[in-house]
């Protein structure tokens, strides 16, 4: 699969927020310890967003179509740079990643994720987590995405109670920015 790289150097890719009726989100570990992340994947040329994100939950976790129900997705594409350190020299060049997010309520059963669907297994291990912290817990550059995908998605999963902002968001000013977005949209 050749990934889509668009004209300014972002790799097209779907995140997958998958949540239970509890409030919790599904955090995968990376292996070696590298950290916790939601699935996510690249989208390759020509292939839809609502195409590679069923490809995606099949490769990352085990999950077939039948194991999830679309809530919503992000309204556009979210960008983020990757840092210096993480850019590969190659053609063409990948400045960062474009994502189209996916909220899905997992509907399935826990016996179903498998991370042994291809030959570099992207997870090892999986836990719930609380809605806000895989901000916290996800590699510095992709935390503001991940904070705009959360909060925007947040609407569709919770319409009638969206979820306080943790204290800790206060500490950073990406983060405040959010919020003060959320206040101005909850205000109109």
């Amino acid at each position: 699969m050749a990934d889509f790289i668009d004209a300014d150097g972002f790799r097209a890719n779907v995140g997958i927020v998958l949540i239970r009726d509890d409030r919790r989100v599904f955090l995968g570990g990376r292996p070696g310890g590298r950290g916790w992340q939601f699935p996510q994947g690249g989208v390759a040329e020509h292939e839809a967003p609502e195409r590679a994100v069923f490809r995606e939950l099949k490769e990352e976790i085990g999950l077939n179509a039948s194991d999830v129900e679309i809530i919503a997705s992000t309204r556009s594409w979210l960008r983020y740079r990757l840092p210096k350190q993480y850019m590969r020299k190659q053609i063409p060049v990948r400045i960062g990643q474009k994502q189209r997010w996916f909220l899905m309520r997992f509907v399935g059963d826990e016996r179903a994720f498998r991370f042994d669907t291809t030959n570099q297994p992207e997870f090892d291990t999986w836990r719930w987590a609380d809605y806000w912290s895989p901000v916290r817990e996800v590699i510095f550059f992709k935390r503001a995405v991940y904070a705009r995908a959360l909060d925007e998605l947040a609407r569709n999963a919770f319409p009638n109670d969206l979820p306080p902002f943790p204290d800790w968001w206060r500490d950073d000013r990406n983060l405040r920015a959010i919020m003060r977005r959320r206040e101005q949209y909850v205000a109109a």
